[in-house]
């Protein structure tokens, strides 16, 4: 081998491992991007929007999951999930008769039941970022029946809205009261 083929070889080289240099942060922020989009689904877009751009959203996502890390959520205790499985027919037979006071007290349950999980639930939005965490797939139907029962407070929600927000509260409900393994 010549030199001008060693010295060719030797800037490809430079080149090629200054490139993987370059462009590993872009990989790695892809990666993260794709990693949060998978995991937050609809949330991550409504965490975009909110943040009002990408970079501030993946720091308020990645700032939620370590919040809720810390918080120690548990499972309900076997005779805490029947406890409320039996309070929700009373909420939902409620429906009937007065739809507007079952929407209240299905939002109470949830509260109830976060609170035994060691959810901070003092706040709404702290409440929705919370479980974006765990129920990213629910979060958006939590919001929009949390919408929903501000207008029944302010007498403004149909039938149709109220009968919606209970059908999104059933399905967080549902899943609050999963049990699940506890790791030893």
């Amino acid at each position: 081998m010549n030199t001008t083929y060693i010295i060719v070889i030797t800037a490809l080289l430079v080149l090629v491992i200054l490139g993987a240099i370059l462009l590993a942060p872009v990989f790695a922020r892809r990666k993260r991007t794709e990693r949060l989009q998978d995991h937050f689904g609809p949330e991550y877009d409504h965490t975009v929007q909110t943040m009002g751009g990408e970079k501030k959203a993946q720091t308020e996502l990645d700032e939620r999951q370590k919040h809720v890390d810390a918080l120690d959520i548990r499972p309900l205790s076997v005779s805490e999930r029947g406890r409320y499985l039996a309070d929700w027919p009373a909420v939902q037979s409620k429906f009937v008769d007065e739809p507007g006071q079952a929407i209240v007290d299905a939002d109470r349950l949830i509260i109830e039941v976060m609170q035994l999980r060691n959810y901070p639930v003092s706040d709404f939005e702290q409440r929705a970022a919370d479980l974006s965490v765990n129920y990213p797939a629910l979060v958006t139907n939590y919001r929009a029946a949390r919408e929903i029962a501000i207008k029944n407070e302010h007498l403004e929600a149909d039938t149709e809205e109220l009968r919606q927000a209970m059908i999104y509260y059933r399905s967080l409900f549902d899943e609050l009261l999963e049990i699940e393994p506890v790791v030893a």
